[in-house]
């Protein structure tokens, strides 16, 4: 796993905990060589996201209208649940 938790964290994102948005997806794609794999509104100005990459470890990030996200959790052994089919 890339992170134990934000106050441990120990590899190259350890330092960005928040940035702007450009630079925290630009860091997640080359760093982790993760990619968004599922999203949803918080509020009218957040958006929660969820990045994963192929060995299993996952970041959930808060994004801002203001243009900032802001990691918030990550983990490792992430298990991609089905979609439930449209009503």
């Amino acid at each position: 796993m890339i992170f134990a938790s934000a106050a441990a964290a120990s590899g190259p994102l350890a330092d960005v905990i928040c940035d702007t948005t450009l630079r925290m997806e630009q860091r997640l794609k080359t760093t982790l060589t993760a990619e968004k794999t599922a999203s949803g509104m918080r509020s009218a100005d957040s958006i929660v996201e969820v990045w994963t990459d192929d060995r299993g470890d996952w970041v959930l990030v808060m994004r801002y209208a203001a243009g900032n996200s802001c990691i918030v959790a990550m983990g490792e052994h992430w298990e991609q649940a089905g979609e439930k089919p449209a009503s």
